[in-house]
């Protein structure tokens, strides 16, 4: 049996990792993670770990699907084979050379040729063991009858090395080449010759890693005594038999990825505003909005850049009522009420998770730590108890967290969201006009959001809402499973009124019993009636600082002693809406705080700085702090939100020094004065008037995408429109657009000229880009490097 856990790599760098499943040969991981891509790559790979205590962590094997094929995979629940691990599978990034043909007069006054090999720069080059390589190139000259090899000087700890050394090859000999022309080569030679280079990782004490190589015929030059051009590196064939992958196992994987192109802001005028009067169109089946949730594939595909957009502008609300009203039109059973995966459902669930990030914060944040930093068992399945477990401890023990969690959900009303608190108030008007003589109706149809899809959800994967900065191990998870179970059976036993839960197991029941006093049902009662009124809050924002961020990173000693060694080390970070501290383990003191206001500009710093990938600087009214991040996604997730909570301070620079200040001078510009301004200008900042982290173009690129690709179902629904407006009968048997809801003919098919006519303008300017990138990318050029023939 083995303790696995899975790695998820931009290229070789880690960007995520699953929790460990132990014991297992067949780990479920059952886990999702969503981010932003900060940097061009060319693998998305997943590394497949044997968890080790004592040693290095065993490599399983790994799945790599370059760039290129992500869109074939994407959306689509897959098997991949597990491929093995070698220096060979691991070869990525691309050399640019140049070669060119000399000729040379001997002392005897015979004209020989001579090649010219110049390796300029590499790029890309893969990671080894987690950090930047230390690369060197060998250069051979290879033919019939000799092998000629010069090499590189070693460059350190980069990626992207700049080597920029010329070597020379005698190509032909005198004697041979008297009668020729001046630059060609004898055929017979020069079809046999090739350069051959290969990338190598210096290992100093240990053995040199091989990164990858090329080989480029000399014959290039037939035609012309100078090329070059961009190649990308491939593996070597090292004589071996193919190895049984087969015994590797294989990875399930479901990845969604997405790639747009983001046009000016004037492009998506007419398309905004036809989103934006959504919740206004009667009926709302009819409105742009609903349309496309009809027609994309994946509901959720269209929910996340709607619900955004929506809420950006203050037209969520109305347009969330409008859609859960039609819904409920369709509910027969008042206990059933919004437990589907219908539009109105799936917007709820995204835009708590969008709006009630601090809520859950504040009001959970500090139980589920003392759950997960405590070893306490939970177990009371008699069949799970481990040998030594009382079983009426681990009672006492689930019932003391359930009981004080529950407890703080219902004394949280006051910090729950407003646009939270006005869709929970019209979900329960709507309700109750539905369900007239159902009394409880008003309170179930606001707990089936708050407790089973909000905090139930949020209390079994902390991870998921940023509440836990590492996955809990098994035992923990268990304990949160049966927590979240408690809390969900509370919420919707105190709303219904039920005279007994809902559990299978008869343990649960059990267990339950303990919860089964009118004082729960009360409190629930009158918690869901505080966040489901109309009536304004005292704001607890202003005493209260906003949780935004927390984890661990490298930060640069700041020097503060003139013989002080300035060395990098590990602090927790933590940001909050008025501060950003790090401190030398999480809970403990600060150690160094930086107020939010005195924060001047957050901006990426160059790699040659410090010889360090992924790191940021945080310029303020005092010297700047330089942070490196675990990963380049986690480093553009903290400059992201460090520019938002800042955005409005004033004084903020216009230009920043993109180098570090070392030795008496700034890197970038060579100035020795260490308050020289800037030399370059600072980041263009987000608009101070921005309400949540929404870039609302790229929304509706997303949306104008959804609408393109699922063009074929819009043509059937307008047809069905003019089906409908021309035959009002029955429908006698099911057809093409029989799964469409269309209340009103007339007005969904205007809706639908209207989109599909805005499509059409947008196409415009998308198929330009497109003829210009094609264009553009010469073959041999850095973003369209040959690839070379392999061994």
């Amino acid at each position: 049996m083995r303790d696995c856990f899975c790695t998820i790599n931009l290229d070789q760098e880690e960007v995520y990792r699953t929790q460990v499943v132990e014991k297992s040969l067949s780990p479920f991981f059952s886990e999702e993670f969503y981010f932003e891509i900060p940097r061009s790559f060319q693998y998305l790979s997943f590394y497949v770990y044997d968890k080790n205590v004592l040693q290095r962590d065993l490599r399983i094997g790994k799945v790599a699907i370059k760039k290129e094929d992500l869109c074939n995979h994407s959306g689509k629940e897959t098997w991949f084979s597990l491929q093995p691990i070698d220096s060979n599978s691991e070869v990525q990034g691309k050399v640019h050379l140049e070669l060119k043909l000399n000729e040379l007069i001997t002392e005897n006054g015979t004209v020989c040729q001579q090649l010219v090999v110049h390796i300029k720069a590499c790029h890309g080059l893969p990671l080894v063991n987690g950090q930047s390589c230390d690369p060197y190139a060998t250069v051979s000259l290879v033919g019939p009858s000799r092998n000629d090899q010069k090499k590189t000087k070693v460059k350190k700890k980069t990626s992207n090395p700049q080597f920029n050394e010329i070597f020379y090859f005698e190509v032909t000999r005198s004697s041979s080449y008297t009668k020729k022309s001046q630059f060609q080569v004898e055929e017979e030679d020069i079809e046999k010759l090739e350069i051959r280079i290969d990338l190598w990782n210096n290992g100093n004490l240990v053995q040199d890693v091989f990164l990858g190589e090329i080989k480029v015929p000399v014959n290039v030059l037939r035609n012309d005594s100078s090329h070059q051009a961009w190649y990308l590196l491939q593996p070597r064939d090292n004589g071996n038999k193919s190895s049984k992958t087969d015994d590797l196992g294989s990875l399930r994987l479901n990845i969604c990825y997405t790639e747009d192109y983001v046009l000016p802001s004037e492009y998506y005028g007419p398309l905004k505003t036809l989103l934006l009067k959504s919740p206004d169109v009667q009926p709302i089946s009819a409105s742009a909005a609903y349309i496309l949730g009809e027609i994309c594939r994946d509901k959720n595909d269209a929910v996340l850049p709607l619900v955004r957009l929506l809420l950006h502008h203050d037209k969520l609300v109305p347009f969330v009522a409008a859609v859960a009203e039609l819904d409920l039109k369709d509910t027969q059973d008042a206990n059933t009420i919004f437990r589907g995966n219908s539009l109105a459902t799936r917007c709820l669930d995204e835009m708590m998770k969008i709006v009630g990030g601090h809520y859950l914060k504040v009001t959970l944040k500090s139980i589920l730590d003392e759950i997960c930093e405590s070893s306490k068992s939970c177990e009371i399945d008699p069949i799970k108890l481990k040998e030594g477990d009382n079983v009426e401890n681990n009672k006492e023990n689930l019932h003391y967290y359930v009981d004080k969690l529950f407890n703080t959900i219902v004394k949280s009303s006051m910090s729950c969201p407003t646009v939270m608190c006005d869709i929970f108030y019209s979900l329960r008007q709507m309700a109750t006009q539905r369900f007239p003589n159902d009394p409880h109706v008003q309170y179930s149809a606001v707990s089936s959001f708050v407790f089973l899809r909000f905090f139930a959800v949020a209390v079994v994967s902390p991870h998921t809402f940023h509440l836990r900065p590492h996955h809990p191990d098994a035992q923990t998870i268990r304990t949160l499973t049966l927590i979240s179970k408690t809390i969900q059976t509370l919420g919707s036993w105190g709303s219904l009124s039920k005279s007994k839960s809902s559990f299978k197991e008869t343990f649960m029941c059990e267990f339950f019993k303990m919860f089964q006093e009118e004082g729960y049902i009360i409190a629930v009662k009158k918690f869901l009636d505080e966040i489901s009124s109309t009536e304004t809050k005292e704001s607890s924002g202003t005493s209260e600082p906003v949780h935004l961020k927390e984890g661990e990173m490298f930060k640069r000693a700041q020097g503060r002693t003139r013989i002080g060694k300035k060395n990098f080390k590990k602090r927790w970070f933590c940001l909050t809406s008025r501060e950003l501290t790090y401190h030398k383990q999480p809970g403990k003191d600060a150690i160094f705080t930086i107020p939010v206001k005195n924060i001047l500009a957050v901006e990426k710093l160059e790699e040659s700085s410090f010889n360090k990938k992924n790191m940021f600087q945080v310029i303020h009214t005092e010297k700047p702090l330089y942070v490196q991040a675990n990963n380049c996604v986690e480093a553009n997730e903290w400059i992201d939100v460090l520019c938002r909570v800042s955005r409005c301070n004033q004084n903020r620079l216009s230009s920043f020094h993109p180098s570090a200040y070392l030795n008496g001078l700034w890197l970038c510009c060579q100035e020795t004065s260490e308050h020289t301004p800037g030399c370059k200008p600072c980041t263009a900042g987000i608009p101070a008037d921005i309400q949540i982290d929404i870039d609302e173009d790229r929304e509706a690129e997303r949306i104008y995408s959804l609408f393109t690709l699922s063009l074929l179902k819009l043509q059937k629904m307008e047809e069905a429109c003019g089906t409908i407006a021309v035959y009002q009968g029955p429908q006698k048997e099911p057809d093409d657009y029989s799964n469409f809801v269309i209340e009103d003919s007339v007005t969904t098919f205007k809706t639908i000229q209207q989109i599909k006519s805005i499509i059409e303008k947008l196409d415009e300017p998308h198929e330009m880009y497109r003829k210009k990138r094609s264009s553009s990318a010469k073959y041999g050029s850095k973003e369209n490097p040959i690839i070379g023939k392999t061994s």
